[in-house]
């Protein structure tokens, strides 16, 4: 038999044709590094800006005679913004670039802030929020697509915990800059500016070190398409239940960070705001643990986390009943700790579940948990102001007792949902979101966790 040129086995094509893919990066390479780093610094940004005015908003209520549920409109709106963009503009990262998606929308997002430290009256306040949250779905659209493309299955788990994490040390940092520029300038207007000063910052670091896309395929935008494969995508309570984790955890999570400055200027703490703000360092807690989620994770696999850090969430949350400071901190940390913790896994778990939607079951799932976030802290405020933080407690531990139950009852599910059909065969096919649903070159075969 003789072998043709193509045939022989010392043969290799080059990296360059269509057919191959490249490697995908792996924990301990250059180009995992590059990539989680680049991704925790836009996670940073993505936090820092949308909750960085939950430090504000006493002083924003002060400032504009506002109650407590209406001035966490500022948050509110943003997020609720975010949720509205993000399938849309994941469809269009699909159409056109996912870096280049990311980096305008870091950027956008940080001009906005600064342009924000402008605004004349609340109402305005209100619009430069709403056109952040609309920026910001950008990249909310696109991280974890580009995460599960670039990013070998085996190590997805620790790349998608440090983006998280990043998130947690945003959410941090955007409360202590804004908390520490308040109280030195005793103005709201310095405060929102200066965080969006740093996330200018964090956008262009993103921008100078993030990873080329060399696995992504450009596919046209066709909404009748994403339509047709959300429908078909109805059925699978599972995936149904991971979005419904989303939304209340979310709601939960936003509900106690928005009024637990206004209990503790209260009685019987009466703690100043700069004072009540450095509590938010807790937030460091989170990243922390959803860093280590995702490396148990790729350990033990989605079920075994989920369910305990939830259950350490209702833990956290119970502790803060108690009316001293000895309860409320540790307790606020250990919620934080199993927010992150689950928020981590049950955004990993939809890319393995959703294979009619692809890159879009992410964007559905980020719709879900941001519009918990707006609705649940503006129902939030309502029960707080009905039955201050007894009334806050009880509504958040049903908001986060329903997702545990939910939980519960994936347990016994597949990680990974068999693949669907393809709707068109000639096309090409659609990377999951969060963990890897289908095996990619240079990808080992799942194990079913």
């Amino acid at each position: 038999m003789h072998w043709t040129h193509e045939r022989h086995p010392a043969y290799r094509r080059p990296v360059t044709d269509p057919h191959i893919s490249p490697a995908a990066h792996t924990r301990g390479t250059p180009g995992f590094r590059r990539a989680t780093g680049a991704l925790f610094a836009a996670g940073l940004t993505t936090f820092m800006t949308l909750y960085c005015v939950q430090a504000l908003l006493p002083a924003l209520s002060t400032h504009f005679s506002l109650s407590p549920a209406a001035s966490s409109l500022t948050i509110s709106v943003s997020t609720a913004a975010m949720a509205i963009a993000v399938v849309p503009l994941t469809a269009l990262s699909d159409a056109w670039s996912r870096t280049g998606m990311m980096s305008l929308a870091l950027a956008a997002a940080a001009l906005l802030g600064i342009a924000a430290a402008f605004a004349p009256n609340y109402p305005v306040l209100l619009v430069f929020r709403v056109l952040q949250g609309l920026a910001l779905a950008g990249l909310q659209a696109t991280a974890m697509s580009y995460l599960a493309e670039e990013v070998h299955r085996e190590s997805l788990g620790q790349a998608m915990g440090l983006y998280v994490a990043g998130n947690g040390i945003g959410g941090m940092a955007g409360r202590l800059v804004a908390d520490g520029v308040l109280d030195l300038t005793g103005s709201w207007r310095w405060a929102i500016g200066a965080v969006g000063a740093v996330a200018a910052v964090c956008a262009v670091i993103f921008h100078l070190t993030v990873p080329a896309s060399v696995r992504f395929v450009r596919r046209e935008a066709r909404p009748r398409a994403l339509a047709s494969a959300i429908g078909r995508a109805l059925p699978d309570s599972a995936l149904l239940r991971l979005y419904l984790i989303g939304f209340l955890a979310m709601a939960g999570f936003v509900t106690v960070y928005n009024y637990l400055g206004f209990r503790l200027i209260d009685a019987p703490f009466h703690l100043s705001e700069t004072t009540a703000g450095l509590l938010f360092i807790a937030y460091a807690a989170g990243s922390f643990s959803s860093a280590a989620a995702g490396r148990l994770v790729d350990r033990y696999g989605r079920p075994r986390v989920l369910v305990p850090a939830l259950l350490v969430t209702l833990a956290g949350l119970a502790l803060m009943l108690v009316p001293q400071l000895g309860a409320v901190i540790p307790g606020l940390v250990i919620f934080t700790v199993g927010f992150f913790a689950a928020h981590s896994v049950a955004s990993g778990w939809v890319g393995g579940r959703s294979t009619v939607l692809g890159v879009q079951g992410a964007a559905v799932y980020l719709f879900f948990y941001y519009i918990g976030s707006a609705v649940g802290g503006s129902v939030g405020g309502i029960a707080y102001s009905a039955g201050a933080w007894n009334g806050l407690t009880l509504y958040c531990g049903c908001l986060v007792a329903v997702a545990l139950l939910s939980a519960v009852t994936l347990r016994g599910v597949r990680t990974t949902a068999r693949p669907e059909p393809a709707a068109e065969p000639s096309g090409q096919p659609e990377p999951s979101a969060g963990a890897a649903a289908v095996t990619r070159p240079g990808d080992a075969p799942g194990d079913g966790r």
